[in-house]
């Protein structure tokens, strides 16, 4: 029989993970690789392009091939941002706003895939066109479910997303009130003006960015909070 201070030996040989602050860098990637991705489709699939029966030519191919290529990068750099972003919520977080944020974060991640691969799919089909008014109609058609999956659902699951976690912040004060401030003012942007124009959707890797700014900014207070957690 063991006794029990083999008991203790055996348990003080298990260390609790943490998460490394360095891994806020995911999100100053994710909103480098996913403003690009946003970047090239935008430019070389126009919206609202008057001449669709055309197919598509090589420098076209070439820059949407590139976004299908960082997209999923930044889908992998993005979640490790969730990851870092809910560790450090410690004890202090919410079940219900935690699924609400959790949720929003991957339908936004699920929409821009669909987005994107829908986008890499009229490119693989461009090769051995032959009836070019068939053409013109699927390239409409693919043009309208990358809008739609873009501005309709994917960016008003990001405001649900920053909504979320602005809540978050300002109930638990973890991060500075004019953060919370902002995101709820960059969500109603996103709401209000995802229908005008594509380009507003850069307005989400932005803030991204300013977040994994300061989440490294505040390093040491989140390392004190994880410390006071597991005491």
């Amino acid at each position: 029989m063991s006794t029990p201070r083999q008991h203790t030996d055996h348990a003080s040989t298990f260390r609790r993970l943490a998460t490394p602050r360095a891994a806020a860098l995911a999100g100053v990637l994710f909103a480098a690789l996913f403003g690009t991705t946003l970047i090239l489709i935008r430019i070389e699939i126009p919206e609202g392009v008057a001449d669709s029966t055309r197919s598509m030519n090589e420098g076209q191919q070439t820059a949407i091939t590139t976004a299908t290529v960082l997209m999923p990068i930044a889908g992998i750099s993005f979640l490790w941002f969730i990851g870092v972003v809910r560790d450090g919520f410690g004890r202090y977080e919410d079940r219900f706003f935690l699924s609400v944020f959790l949720g929003s974060g991957l339908l936004f991640l699920a929409m821009m895939f669909v987005a994107t691969a829908t986008a890499g799919a009229l490119v693989a089909s461009n090769t051995g066109v032959v009836d070019e008014v068939a053409r013109g109609e699927v390239v409409d058609f693919g043009m309208k479910v990358v809008f739609s999956a873009t501005q309709t659902y994917a960016l008003r699951m990001a405001a649900v997303f920053m909504i979320s976690l602005a809540t978050i912040w300002l109930k638990t004060r973890l991060m500075p009130r004019w953060l919370a401030g902002l995101s709820y003012l960059l969500a109603l942007t996103l709401l209000i003006g995802s229908n005008v124009s594509m380009w507003v959707t850069l307005v989400f890797p932005a803030w991204v960015l300013v977040v994994s700014g300061l989440i490294l900014a505040r390093s040491r207070f989140f390392d004190n909070q994880t410390t006071a957690d597991s005491a």
